[in-house]
Parts: structure tokens; C-alpha cells; sequence
């Protein structure tokens, strides 16, 4: 099912827009609910369960990439600066700002981290520190290229498969040189210095680039799409649980820094979901509220990920850091989940108000 303007997919929207919401949910949680709350609990076990959406953004980022109207490589490039500059933009949103505003960060949060508070270091830091942006803004330049040479869809295939397979033989290699240590730790990281590098986590963007080059070679085909989604993703969760029963430390480790067989799981399980909501949405009415809301969510993703992570943080000088209960947690979700859309809500009526002129008279 493709929407009005022929380009945006349904369930990709669907499937991105509810990782939007979920992903308010869980950072709440992971920043506000205390220890018991986070790993004694059905709640926090469903909101952890429900809450991974990266690999689910991460590859319908790829399958919507190849339909974007504008895929020359100087565009590209274009986006993917910009997509960069966000990312340093929310990490002084987030940390920078605050910590000048109110004289450091709460001690709690810089005692988890085991930081000294009051440490310039810890600016510098913080500036730099590894998210999902990064992670996409050089990933984009990799599309760009890939799209800019050919338009074989098994080019980023056989890309994603080779990032993955030697991903953990690359974690955490630096070079001890000041700057292009920084480099290394942005594409193999194996610190939360880092939260997405480029080794592994590009592969879910080019395999989803992968069926979205398949989609557009089949005349947008998307039953053909999510059902050899489904199959591949049933391959991959085969091959990924047999791997990570062999070496579980190898080849899953930690979410955020996976091995080999750890990637191939979370792309399989993930493939499978996008195949199983293309069925069970199919025939749902585009212009539902759901839909709709879903839909913007999925096409406002960038602001609303910076926005909710700001007010996240800033909320730790009010809330504190990880010392929240169930119903304090679910309180603070609503004040986070109410405030993004507002600002965002905001920003777009600022964005979109005529500028009033003036004539001299």
C-alpha cells in the first residue's frame, strides 16, 4: 500500500512511526526508573522488549532512501552534513547547555558515568559523543556513493554482509593518534563513547537499502517486498540464534556494539516484523488517525528524536536520575511523550506562519 503521493510505503511509516513513540517510552525508563523498575519489573521488561527501535528505523532509513526524489551524490552529501550537524546540535542541546545553565550536571548521572563533576573533560565528551545521527550522517554518504556508481542492489548487500562478518574483528581499534582516534571510535567502537558505530549498524541501513532497490526493480512492489522480507528475515533469526548459541560473547556482546550473529538476529527479527505488519495493515484506511499520526511521526523522526532526548535531559534537574518507581516513570512519560509533540507542534506553526511585511509610508 503506498500512500497519496505514490513515494511513502505505509508500513514503513507505520513501522517507523511506532518506533518514534516506543523510543520516548524507553529512554524515559533507561534515564528515570530506578534499578528495580528497570530490571525487576513486567513493565520494564516490556518497555525494554518494545523499546529497541533502532534496527527498525535504521532499515526502513535505507528501504526510504532509494525513493527519495532527490538521491544525487552532491544531495546527498548535502543531507548527510546536515544529518551530522544534528547530531551535534542535540548532543549540545542535551548536555552542553544544561551543564552551563545550572553550573554541571545532576551528581548522580555524572557518578553512573564515572565522570568528575566540574571536569572540563566532561564537555568535550559529551559534544562528542556517538548517537544514531552520526551513525546515519556517515552512512548516508555510503548510500550516496553506492547510488551515485550503480543501481545494483546487491552492491549494498554484499557491503552490509561484509560490515557485519568483520565488525568485532574491528571494535574498539585505534590508532593513538589525536582526531583520527575519534574517527575509529565513530565507525568501530567498542565504548559508549559511541552508541551506534558505523561497524555494525550500517549493515541494517544497506540491507534495508537492499529491498528497497529490490522494491523499485519489482515496479514498487510491496507484497513482493515484505514477503521476501519475511522469508530472509526467518533465514537470518536461523542463522543469527545458531551463531550466538556457538559464542555468545563473540558474536552478540552488547546491544550496542553487536558481533556478527548478534546483527544478523536483530535484522532478522526486524525483517520479519516489517513483513508481518505489511500483512496485518494492508488494507487498514490510510487516512485513519492512526495512520495518520504514525505517518508523522515517521516523516518528523530527526526532530522529534532530538527534541524528546532534550527534554529527557533537562528533566534530570527536576526528576533526578534514575530514582523513579512504575507510576513515576509512566508520570514522566506523559510529560516527555506531551512535550515533544507540542514543541514539535510549535516549531512546524513557526516554520510554516507568513513573515508580515511593511510598506513605508
Amino acid at each position: 500500500m503506498i500512500s497519496e503521493n505514490k513515494k511513502r510505503i505505509i508500513t514503513i511509516d507505520f513501522t517507523r512511526g511506532t518506533s518514534v513513540i516506543l523510543m520516548i517510552l524507553v529512554h524515559t525508563m533507561l534515564v528515570y526508573g530506578n534499578t528495580h523498575t528497570r530490571e525487576e519489573t513486567a513493565f520494564g521488561y516490556i518497555i525494554n522488549l518494545l523499546g529497541q527501535g533502532a534496527p527498525m528505523f535504521l532499515i526502513t532509513m535505507g528501504v526510504s532512501f532509494v525513493q527519495a526524489s532527490k538521491q544525487g551524490l552532491m544531495d546527498t552529501s548535502k543531507r548527510a552534513l546536515i544529518t551530522l550537524a544534528a547530531g551535534y546540535l542535540m548532543n549540545t542541546l542535551k548536555f552542553i547547555v544544561p551543564i552551563v545553565l545550572f553550573g554541571g550536571l545532576p551528581q548522580s548521572f555524572t557518578d553512573a558515568y564515572g565522570m568528575t563533576p566540574g571536569d572540563p573533560a566532561n564537555l568535550v565528551f559529551f559534544f562528542l559523543l556517538g548517537d544514531i545521527l552520526q551513525l546515519a550522517g556517515i552512512t548516508l554518504f555510503i548510500l550516496g556513493l553506492i547510488r551515485h556508481f550503480t543501481t545494483n542492489k546487491y552492491v549494498p548487500f554484499i557491503l552490509a554482509v561484509i560490515i557485519l562478518l568483520v565488525s568485532r574483528e574491528l571494535s574498539g581499534l585505534r590508532t593513538g593518534i589525536l582526531g583520527l582516534d575519534y574517527l575509529c571510535d565513530l565507525l568501530w567502537s567498542d565504548t559508549f563513547s559511541v552508541y551506534f558505530p558505523f561497524f555494525p549498524w550500517a549493515a541494517f541501513i544497506l540491507l534495508g537499502m537492499f529491498f528497497g532497490l529490490w522494491y523499485l526493480e519489482k515496479q514498487r512492489n510491496e507484497r513482493f517486498m515484505f514477503g521476501r522480507m519475511l522469508l530472509f528475515g526467518t533465514a537470518f533469526i536461523i542463522v543469527g540464534v545458531s551463531l550466538c548459541l556457538m559464542d555468545y560473547a563473540y558474536h552478540f556482546g552488547d546491544y550496542y556494539h553487536l558481533g556478527p550473529g548478534g546483527t544478523i538476529v536483530l535484522v532478522g527479527i526486524n525483517l520479519v516484523l516489517l513483513g508481518l505488519t505489511y500483512q496485518a495493515i494492508k488494507r487498514a484506511d490510510p487516512q485513519s488517525t492512526t495512520i495518520r499520526t504514525l505517518a508523522y511521526c515517521s516523516r518528523h523522526v530527526t526532530a522529534l528524536y532530538i527534541i524528546q532526548w532534550v527534554l529527557i535531559n533537562w528533566g534530570m534537574y527536576i526528576f533526578g536520575f534514575r530514582n523513579q518507581g512504575t507510576w513515576g516513570v509512566l508520570f514522566i512519560m506523559a510529560v516527555i511523550t506531551t512535550g515533544t509533540f507540542t514543541l514539535h507542534a510549535l516549531k512546524q506553526r513557526l516554520r510554516t506562519t507568513p513573515k508580515v511585511t511593511t510598506t513605508p509610508t
